[in-house]
């Protein structure tokens, strides 16, 4: 079992910046993916960014320049640092963590984008 423990999220202005950030416990594999998805409301859950325990980064093509993916596998812990929000960016952020078929998920937490 992994237990995944999101924080940051909240409310901020567009052109703000945020950070989230999830620690993951419990029966960890060193070698894992960690990332996150992000559900807007009527939409369905869709990639952010994912890292794995190499650094290898996955950006979808809606945020590549603006936000920023990163890992402290020490910590098992994923960040992500987000820049020039937009309203189009207002979701619940997911946290998963993937180790071959095995797949977690955060409970989430809103971000909202919004002047």
């Amino acid at each position: 079992q992994v237990r995944l423990a999101e924080s940051g999220g909240g409310l901020v202005q567009p052109g703000g910046s945020m950070n989230l950030s999830c620690r993951a416990s419990g029966n960890i594999f060193r070698i894992n993916s960690m990332g996150w998805y992000r559900q807007a409301p009527g939409n369905q859950r869709e990639l952010v960014a994912t890292i794995t325990t190499d650094k290898q980064t996955t950006y979808a093509d809606s945020v590549k320049g603006r936000f920023a993916i990163s890992k402290d596998n020490a910590k098992n812990t994923v960040y992500l640092q987000m820049s020039s929000l937009k309203p189009e960016d207002t979701a619940v952020y997911f946290c998963r963590y993937k180790y071959g078929q095995l797949v977690y998920w955060g409970q989430g937490t809103q971000v909202t984008v919004a002047s």
